[in-house]
C-alpha cells in the first residue's frame, strides 16, 4: 500500500527565480520602511504583515499575484535598516547637497536609502549589485523622473564610504 499523502518536495529554484526573489525583497523592504515611517508602526508588526499578506499574495482583481520575496533578505534588510538607521542616515546626508538633508527628501527615497544602506553595510552582496538593484527599485517608483540617477549618485557615494575596499 502506498501513501499518497506524502508531502511534495519543494521545487528547487533556478538562479533567475532566486534573483527575482531578492529583487522583490528589496522592493518590499522599501515599501515596509516607508510604511513604518508613515504609520509609526514597529518593525516586527510591519515585517509580519508583509510576510503574511504581500509575499506571493493574489491581487484582488484576479490578475497576477505579487512576487514571492526572499524572506531572509527582507528580514535582514529590515532589521539592519532599523539597527543602523542613524549611521545610514548620516552617510546619506554626507552624499546629499548640504541644503537637502535626508529629512527634506521624498519619504520613498528616504526608505530606499535606508534599505540600500542596510545592504551596503553587509559584505554579502557586492556594492555594484546593491546600487543596480536599488536604482531599479527607484525606477519602479519614479518611472519618468530623475530620481533613479539621483539614487545612483547617492548610493555610489555611500558604497565608497561603507565599502571602499570593493572599488
Amino acid at each position: 500500500m502506498t501513501d499518497d499523502t506524502a508531502p511534495e518536495t519543494p521545487k528547487k529554484r533556478t538562479l533567475e527565480e532566486k534573483r527575482q526573489m531578492k529583487s522583490a525583497a528589496r522592493l518590499y523592504a522599501v515599501q515596509a520602511l516607508f510604511q513604518m515611517e508613515a504609520s509609526g508602526q514597529g518593525v516586527d508588526r510591519v515585517v509580519r504583515e508583509f510576510e503574511t499578506f504581500r509575499f506571493g499574495a493574489a491581487l484582488e482583481d484576479g490578475g497576477d499575484e505579487l512576487a514571492e520575496g526572499d524572506g531572509n533578505l527582507f528580514r535582514r534588510l529590515m532589521d539592519d535598516a532599523v539597527v543602523w538607521q542613524a549611521k545610514i542616515d548620516q552617510a546619506t546626508d554626507r552624499a546629499l547637497v548640504a541644503k537637502w538633508p535626508i529629512d527634506r527628501i521624498d519619504p520613498v527615497l528616504r526608505a530606499l536609502f535606508r534599505a540600500a544602506g542596510a545592504e551596503l553595510l553587509n559584505p554579502g552582496t557586492p556594492p555594484k549589485v546593491v546600487i543596480t538593484e536599488f536604482v531599479d527599485v527607484a525606477r519602479a517608483f519614479f518611472p519618468d523622473g530623475k530620481e533613479p540617477k539621483f539614487v545612483n549618485a547617492v548610493l555610489d557615494h555611500m558604497a565608497h564610504e561603507f565599502r571602499p575596499e570593493a572599488f
